[in-house]
């Protein structure tokens, strides 16, 4: 018998605590089920479950319950593309993106994807690295484009593109009159974040090379919202990294480029390996064209690929 179909029995068996309401629920008369259990059994050397008045399993069949859900879900996406696939049918590619990911980025990369994938819809949803490990994880994602340093364990990891970050200030600092600051001069601000929660690997590369080149912020505030990034800058609480794009909607604040590029964000497209959706290795190529076209950001050179955890940030 097709041994996926043997762990279907198990894993109904275990749901349900009982042969009789699993057989039910199978189609099948009880006998036959029992039988393929045993087989089971006896083809991993392992007993699964308890027999007595309930049906309850070992801890062999607790580690088989959870590979066998991983297994069968699995299986049954990967029959699903390859079907969709053979019949040309119209597919959705679910992919999470940064919520501070610009708004002609993002219209930018439709446009391109729709050119070169006419027939897959391309669902994008703004997504913290977190939220989309969570959902890439649970499968609910198809991709994610994740700032790292990250762990991107049972994930594969498309080309990846460095952005460098500058500071955005208010105009009336006394900073604002030079064209080009390092870490240290912002000595005594405050800074402005996305949550640690949000992107923990980089938001401790960012702190570390604060304190490093003589940053360290009397206090860091937390805001996921560019909008509400510019209103703590303008309120005083503190500086921001970003790339340009918030300083240039409030004359009231200005954007100075850090020398030698200390921060920087890198960013890739991640997808899982087992059973990936077809179209997510050519959108990876695609954002980092994309991407690259702002004439500032630039992908990282072959032999530099992202590794888990690597260090976001760099001293020259």
């Amino acid at each position: 018998m097709d041994p996926l179909r043997k762990l279907r029995y198990f894993v109904a068996v275990a749901e349900e605590s009982h042969f009789g309401r699993a057989a039910e629920r199978l189609g099948i008369a009880q006998p036959p089920l029992s039988q393929r259990i045993r087989e089971l059994e006896r083809d991993l050397d392992a007993r699964l479950f308890d027999r007595g008045r309930t049906v309850t399993l070992t801890e062999a069949g607790q580690i088989l319950l959870a590979e066998s859900r991983d297994l069968l879900a699995r299986w049954d996406r990967t029959v699903a593309l390859v079907g969709r696939a053979h019949r040309g049918e119209t597919d959705a590619l679910r992919v999470g993106v940064p919520p501070d990911l610009a708004g002609r980025t993002l219209a930018e990369l439709l446009t391109a994807f729709e050119r070169a994938r006419p027939e897959v819809r391309l669902d994008l949803q703004e997504l913290t690295t977190t939220e989309q490990l969570a959902l890439l994880a649970e499968r609910q994602l198809d991709a994610g484009l994740l700032e790292h340093p990250v762990d991107v364990t049972g994930l594969r990891l498309g080309p990846a593109i460095d952005t460098p970050l500058g500071v955005v200030l208010r105009r009336e600092s006394p900073l604002a009159s030079k064209t080009e600051l390092a870490l240290g001069d912002l000595a005594g601000h405050g800074l402005v974040m996305p949550p640690r929660a949000a992107a923990p690997g980089p938001y401790d590369a960012i702190l570390r090379i604060c304190w490093e080149q003589g940053f360290r912020p009397g206090r860091v505030v937390h805001a996921r919202n560019p909008e509400f990034v510019l209103g703590l800058v303008l309120s005083g609480h503190g500086v921001a990294f970003e790339q340009g794009t918030v300083a240039r909607k409030e004359a009231r604040v200005v954007w100075r480029p850090l020398r030698d590029e200390p921060v920087r964000r890198r960013l890739s497209l991640a997808w899982p390996t087992a059973a990936p959706h077809p179209a997510a290795s050519g959108f990876a190529e695609l954002i980092v064209e994309v991407l690259g076209a702002d004439g500032v950001s630039r992908p990282v050179p072959t032999g530099d690929d992202v590794r888990p955890w690597q260090v976001l940030v760099e001293r020259r």
